[in-house]
C-alpha cells in the first residue's frame, strides 16, 4: 500500500470516528426523550400489572422494588448507569431481563429489514436504470405508474391484501408467524418482506432514474461513448457507479424508516420481532422496556449511517479524496 493510500485511509477512520461522535448526543437525546416522554404520560404500570383490587401497600412494595418511588433524576442517573454496565433493568410486564428479551426479538426485526431492503433495492436499481433510459416512452410511464402506486398504498392495507391473495386465496404462503427451521423461516418471511420492501423500492426508483439521467448527460459518458466502449459498460460500470452516492444517502435514510414501519408489518403478521416488543411494552408502560427497545434501534440506525458513509467511497472513488 503506498503511502497516499495509506493517508486515505486514515482520513476516512477519522471522518468516521468523528462522525460516530457526532451521533453520541442524538442517542442521548433520544433515549432522554423516552425517558422522559413515558414517565409524565398518565397512568401507572404497578397499578395494571396488580390490578385494581391491590392494596396500597402492596403497590408501595412493588414500586420501590423497581426503584419506581425514586425522584424521575435518580431513575433517570439509575437507568444510565445500568447501560454503562449493560444492564437495561427488568421488564415489568414479562419479569425478564431487557436486555434479554431485546436480544430475542432484534434477530427477527433484523432479517425483516434487511430482506425487505434487498427486495426494495433489488427492484429499485433495474427499474430506475430502465427508466432513464427510456425516458418519456411506454416503460419509463409504466414503471413511474407503478412506482406513485407503491408510494400511495400504505402497509396496513398492502399486508392484509396479501395475506387474503396468497395465503387464504391460492394458500401458498403462511399467514403469520415465524415458523420453526431455516426454510419454514423463510417462507414466513417474503410476505412481511414484500409488504414492507415494496414501498422503498418505489421511492429508491425515482432516485435511482433522476440520478441516473444526470450522470447520461455528462461529458465523461459521450467520451466513453466515443471510445467505442459497449452500452452496458457505459451504463452499469461508469454511470450507475457514479449515480450511486445520493442513492446511498436515501438508503440509509430509509432503513430507519424500515425499522420504524415494522412496527406495523410485524403486528399485521404476527412476526415476533422488535416492533411488536415495543407495541406491548408502550401499551403496558413498561418504562424500562420500551427505553430498552428504543436504544437498541437508534444504535442500529447509527451503525447503518456510518456503514453508508463508508460505502461512499466504496461507490465513487472521488469520495476518498
Amino acid at each position: 500500500m503506498s503511502a497516499s493510500q495509506r493517508s486515505q485511509l486514515h482520513q476516512t477512520a477519522r471522518d468516521i470516528a468523528r462522525r460516530f461522535l457526532l451521533t453520541i448526543p442524538v442517542l442521548w437525546l433520544v433515549v432522554t426523550v423516552v425517558f422522559l416522554l413515558i414517565h409524565i404520560v398518565p397512568g401507572d404500570p404497578i397499578v395494571q400489572m396488580l390490578g385494581e383490587g391491590a392494596t396500597a401497600a402492596d403497590i408501595a412494595g412493588l414500586r420501590h422494588a423497581y426503584g419506581l418511588d425514586a425522584p424521575l433524576g435518580v431513575q433517570y442517573a439509575h437507568y444510565w448507569g445500568g447501560i454503562a454496565h449493560a444492564d437495561l433493568g427488568q421488564s415489568l410486564r414479562l419479569h425478564d431481563s431487557v436486555l434479554h428479551l431485546v436480544l430475542q426479538r432484534y434477530p427477527y426485526t433484523l432479517a425483516l429489514t434487511l430482506a425487505a431492503m434487498l427486495i426494495g433495492i433489488g427492484l429499485a436499481i433495474p427499474a430506475g436504470v430502465i427508466s432513464a433510459r427510456r425516458r418519456d416512452r411506454w416503460p419509463d410511464r409504466s414503471l413511474g405508474l407503478l412506482s406513485l402506486v407503491g408510494l400511495s398504498f400504505p402497509n396496513f392495507a398492502l399486508g392484509p391484501i396479501l395475506i387474503i391473495v396468497f395465503s387464504i386465496g391460492l394458500g401458498w404462503l403462511p399467514v403469520s408467524g415465524a415458523g420453526n427451521g431455516t426454510s419454514d423461516f423463510l417462507r414466513h418471511l417474503i410476505l412481511p418482506a414484500i409488504t414492507l420492501g415494496l414501498g422503498m423500492a418505489a421511492i429508491l426508483t425515482r432516485m435511482v432514474r433522476t440520478s441516473m439521467l444526470e450522470e447520461l448527460g455528462q461529458d465523461y459518458i459521450r467520451t466513453a461513448r466515443a471510445k467505442g466502449l459497449s452500452e452496458r459498460t457505459v451504463v452499469y460500470r461508469h454511470a450507475l457507479r457514479n449515480a450511486l452516492n445520493p442513492v446511498l444517502t436515501v438508503v440509509g435514510l430509509q432503513f430507519g424508516s424500515l425499522l420504524a414501519g415494522a412496527i406495523v408489518t410485524e403486528t399485521i403478521f404476527g412476526w415476533p420481532g422488535l416492533g411488536r416488543l415495543t407495541l406491548s411494552a408502550i401499551s403496558n408502560r413498561d418504562y424500562a422496556l420500551v427505553q430498552g427497545c428504543i436504544l437498541a434501534v437508534g444504535l442500529t440506525y447509527v451503525l447503518v449511517n456510518l456503514l453508508t458513509d463508508a460505502a461512499y467511497a466504496v461507490a465513487d472513488p472521488r469520495m476518498r479524496r
